[in-house]
């Protein structure tokens, strides 16, 4: 076994978040895309888990399984157009109409920058 590994699996890691997170909220620290598992606290960090499948607001617009869902790294809040400062969040299990609902989305592994190339 590697006498250097610092964690089993990741998953759950403590990280910086924007202000307001509380627990179930979705996060983007940097390029990894989590939920928070409780509230931030005055180091400005919360645990965050990084794998799995959430039910998460997601705003309006029609959505279809397996449709990517985007977050606005400043305010946390998930929604379907890429932009600048929109990340890849994670992929809709669940389809919704037009107006903003509460959906299961997987986490993606890893987030890339809409506004970038792949």
């Amino acid at each position: 076994m590697a006498t250097n590994e610092k964690f089993d699996q990741a998953d759950n890691l403590y990280l910086p978040v924007i202000a307001g997170v509380v627990s179930g909220s979705p996060v983007i620290v940097g390029m990894i895309p989590g939920v928070a598992l409780g509230p931030r606290d005055s180091a400005n960090s919360a645990m965050v888990r990084t794998k799995g499948a959430y039910k998460v607001p997601v705003g309006t617009g029609v959505v279809t399984v397996g449709m990517p869902i985007y977050i606005t790294s400043a305010t946390g809040v998930l929604g379907i157009a890429p932009g600048a400062g929109i990340q890849l969040y994670g992929h809709a299990l669940e389809a919704k109409s037009s107006g903003a609902a509460t959906i299961t989305v997987r986490l993606a592994q890893f987030a890339v920058a809409s506004d970038a190339p792949a």
